[in-house]
């Protein structure tokens, strides 16, 4: 049987609010040691995610002090989502696609569930399908990673 996004995403990963502090994202990286942190709003709706290299390039890099700025200002977006019922295919389809290295699962109602990084998939999938999601991943574009 298929393997479902559910069946390999770290469930109710953290989550913070568009007015939580970088040093407190930060802080929720360290303790839950994750790279990404999903922004929701009042309704738990995804608006968006703050990376540790969203913290680093856009405030650190640039001087700024991360207690000063909030996740909104710093936080990407649109965000790419899976459903929890998506077959794991379909997750590592969309990972590539967008050459993402993490992924939040919504449930039906759009809610934040979870949350699927490279390492899942790796923990989980063929040797054949890690590969080509790294590679596919870690092409160059020319834009700025995720």
């Amino acid at each position: 049987m298929a393997k479902l996004a559910r069946d390999v995403m770290t469930p109710d990963p953290a989550c913070c609010t568009p007015n939580t502090t970088l040093d407190e994202v930060a802080k929720l990286m360290a303790q839950n040691d994750c790279g990404e942190i999903p922004v929701v709003d009042p309704g738990d709706q995804i608006i968006g995610v703050v990376t540790d290299r969203d913290i680093v390039c856009r405030v650190v890099a640039a001087g700024k002090n991360p207690m000063a700025y909030t996740a909104e200002t710093c936080m990407s977006g649109p965000v790419v989502t899976v459903r929890a019922d998506a077959p794991l295919d379909d997750v590592v389809a969309t990972m590539e696609k967008h050459q993402i290295r993490r992924v939040p699962v919504v449930d039906d109602r759009d809610s934040c569930v979870g949350i699927i990084s490279q390492a899942d998939v790796s923990w989980t999938g063929g040797t054949r399908e890690v590969a080509r999601l790294v590679r596919e991943i870690s092409r160059d574009t020319g834009r700025e990673s995720r």
